[in-house]
């Protein structure tokens, strides 16, 4: 054998081991899927998602649906082939593992983070929604139950089925009118909605639940576009104010803000 045919047997055999590293390694990378839906508005296991005292609640129609994604956890091995696959499908979505999980190296201390964030989006859920009624949280106790869900992205939801219950559109109708809505968004006390991640994802996700319409944090229109189920209608919010007010036009067939 030559020294030249020696060489590239050589240079061949480090490319092949360069390229098994490549499709072996793991890499720090989360595959994410569309999640589960819920309807705020009603049961979670057999109890309501949100529970009122010291204030009358109305009987509501249709559904108000916290969306959700899922992901691969934080121990899980993702390799080349799969961050490919990913990037050829609709139903999946390749992510930094940080952008998934920022706190926590398992998924214990993530789930502990996660349910803390959770309670905190429920707290500022209800400051919200009461904020928005101009009622007193002195005298209106809120208990919002939903299992196995965590983070803080279905504040925006809470906040609204929590003024659906209390006072619907102010005129005696559901903010909903009936229909199936889903969103997303974090919720501040002061009623400022926050940006998520992973919309892509929940828009197939509440199409999936039967829903036709989608409130989205205006930030996050781009990518809500981006792999928008058939016949869902996208409506852009930056308030829960401007929420409730938009789900009032749906009603009416009033001038809807778009993405």
């Amino acid at each position: 054998m030559s020294s030249r045919t020696r060489a590239l047997a050589l240079c061949s055999a480090l490319v092949l081991a360069l390229v098994l590293t490549a499709v072996l390694a793991p890499l720090p990378f989360a595959i994410a899927y569309p999640g589960m839906t819920a309807n705020v508005l009603g049961d979670d296991k057999g109890k309501p998602v949100i529970t009122i005292t010291g204030a009358g609640t109305r009987k509501t129609s249709g559904q108000l649906r916290m969306t959700s994604i899922v992901a691969t956890g934080p121990d899980a091995s993702v390799h080349l082939p799969d961050i490919i696959e990913g990037w050829f499908r609709t139903d999946e979505a390749v992510m930094p593992r940080e952008a998934v999980y920022p706190v926590g190296n398992n998924t214990e201390e993530i789930a502990e983070h996660n349910a803390k964030q959770m309670e905190q989006s429920q707290d500022t859920a209800t400051s919200a929604a009461l904020g928005q009624l101009g009622k007193s949280a002195k005298d209106i106790k809120v208990k919002l139950s939903l299992a196995d869900v965590g983070g803080p992205s279905a504040g925006l939801m809470f906040a609204l089925g929590i003024v659906d219950r209390l006072d619907g559109d102010g005129a005696g109708h559901d903010l909903t009118g009936g229909r199936t809505i889903a969103g997303t968004g974090t919720i501040t006390a002061g009623g400022k909605v926050g940006a998520v991640g992973g919309v892509p994802l929940k828009t197939q996700a509440a199409h999936r639940d039967g829903a036709s319409v989608f409130l989205v944090p205006r930030k996050e229109c781009t990518d809500a576009r981006a792999e928008l189920p058939k016949g869902m209608r996208l409506i852009p919010v930056t308030t829960l104010d401007g929420a409730v007010d938009a789900l009032k036009a749906l009603r009416t067939g009033g001038k809807l803000p778009s993405c």
